[in-house]
């Protein structure tokens, strides 16, 4: 079970209760970062190494994120593993859109980071072109440990995020569109 946001615990001897003090960044944080809900946009190879991390060897569930979701409108966290052509990339794009805020993207593997080795008319030179990409993983295919170390470092990312400026920065724009 992951440890609760970093804060002080204190407890009152004589009301025998104990009170956990934190920011709201700290705990939206915590709580963000270990209930991911990823859907997978998988074209190619690298999403057959994607069901190994949901297996026991690896159990993508440790870090919470073991709901694999089929629709985005249920996910946060979008796993774009394959080559992507030009004509895919409208749809990659709406998919990404449908979302729910806050959103992340991991590219995963050669092709879905760069347009790997297929350097053709065709083929779309990398996904951050269309969707913003929080994380890259490199290989060909990547292995389970790869994308380990990946959902670590968004982890860590989403962690660091704050929850309280983006909702103030939100409600100045609601303001001044509005």
């Amino acid at each position: 079970m992951a440890q609760p946001p970093v804060g002080a615990l204190h407890q009152d001897a004589g009301l025998n209760q104990s009170i956990l003090t934190t920011s709201v960044d700290a705990l939206v944080g915590w709580g963000r970062k270990n209930s991911l809900w990823p859907f997978t946009y998988g074209t190619a190879c690298c999403a057959i190494e994607f069901m190994a991390l949901a297996g026991s060897k690896f159990d993508i569930s440790r870090f919470g994120a073991e709901f694999i979701r089929f629709s985005p409108r249920h996910s946060d966290l979008m796993v774009v593993a394959g080559t992507i052509t030009y004509k895919q990339a409208p749809i990659l794009r709406r998919i990404w859109e449908q979302m729910a805020e806050p959103r992340w993207v991991l590219s995963v593997g050669a092709c879905a980071s760069t347009g790997g080795f297929y350097d053709c008319y065709c083929t779309l030179p990398g996904i951050d072109e269309v969707i913003p990409v929080d994380v890259y993983i490199a290989g060909c295919p990547p292995r389970p440990e790869a994308f380990i170390d990946a959902i670590l470092q968004l982890q860590d990312k989403i962690q660091d995020a704050s929850y309280m400026r983006d909702r103030a920065n939100r409600t100045h724009e609601r303001i001044h569109i509005g």
